[in-house]
């Protein structure tokens, strides 16, 4: 794992995806989603929750995400893989992102029911309040996503990096933590 690997956190439907890609682009960076990994390999992940439980899917999130934060590059990580001791040791060799967002910004990106976890708004706030701490300890940088445009918060994200590397160039004294714009 290096500093220049950026990964993304959040809670579900955060746009942990959709900014990751972007981040990537603006980087030149390649980028790994884990979920889609996850799913490459095993199927749907609302299957692998259903046929083998949640445990044997954050079993095979772990390997992807180990795998995924070994190289350089950006990496979108499941709302859940934060969850592994592991998986938050790791954390610590990457930059690592927080994508925020307000609970009446979610209802259009829950719908679908894809999202094991996820039934409706009311277990998102729950699942998200479980979380929140843990995710606000890991994060480096942290970005709301409720209501500006993906391609300025992954700009904004984009020039945090790029600053935070000149910076610091030296990955075995990482950056202070910073708040981005919300």
């Amino acid at each position: 794992m290096t500093r220049d690997t950026i990964a993304l956190i959040g809670p579900p439907a955060a746009g942990k995806s959709r900014v990751g890609k972007r981040v990537a682009k603006l980087l030149d960076l390649p980028y790994v989603d884990t979920d889609a990994v996850v799913v490459a390999g095993h199927g749907p992940i609302a299957q692998i929750f259903a046929e083998h439980g949640e445990p044997h899917f954050r079993a095979l999130e772990r390997e992807a995400v180990a795998e995924a934060l070994r190289r350089p590059g950006v990496v979108s990580l499941g709302g859940g893989a934060v969850l592994d001791r592991d998986t938050q040791a790791d954390l610590g060799a990457a930059r690592v992102v927080l994508l925020t967002v307000r609970p009446e910004a979610i209802a259009k990106r829950i719908a679908g029911g894809k999202r094991p976890l996820i039934t409706d708004l009311e277990s998102w706030k729950r699942l998200v309040a479980s979380r929140s701490e843990l995710y606000a300890s890991l994060a480096d940088y942290t970005a709301d996503t409720s209501s500006r445009p993906i391609e300025t918060i992954a700009d904004e994200i984009a020039q945090w990096v790029l600053a935070s590397e000149a910076q610091n160039p030296d990955p075995q004294n990482p950056d202070p933590q910073t708040e981005g714009p919300a």
